[in-house]
């Protein structure tokens, strides 16, 4: 139960300062912080992987899954919104 409550802890302090980081940066910043943000979720998705391989029940299964989907589409959405933006920055012939 302790190891639960810390887990809880972390993911709760986690999403606070997340929330506090990304509120506070400014608009022209959001376009790199997006691209770390990617290469961070990669990192994640490897994690997921990682623990989806070692579960032991069905439970620790299903969670791993849906981490490894919840990665993949946070990666791959977060590589086309920045594509995009950066689409915005280049001239008029390379945008058609």
């Amino acid at each position: 139960m302790t190891g639960e409550i810390s887990l809880l802890t972390i993911f709760v302090l986690s999403v606070f300062v997340g929330f506090e980081v990304v509120s506070k940066v400014a608009a022209i910043l959001h376009t790199p912080l997006m691209s770390g943000a990617n290469a961070i979720h990669g990192v994640i998705l490897v994690g997921a992987i990682l623990v989806a391989g070692k579960a032991e029940s069905t439970v620790e299964l299903v969670l791993a899954l849906l981490a490894v989907v919840f990665a993949t589409v946070n990666v791959v959405g977060g590589f086309v919104a920045t594509d995009r933006m950066l689409s915005m920055f280049s001239g008029k012939e390379r945008r058609r």
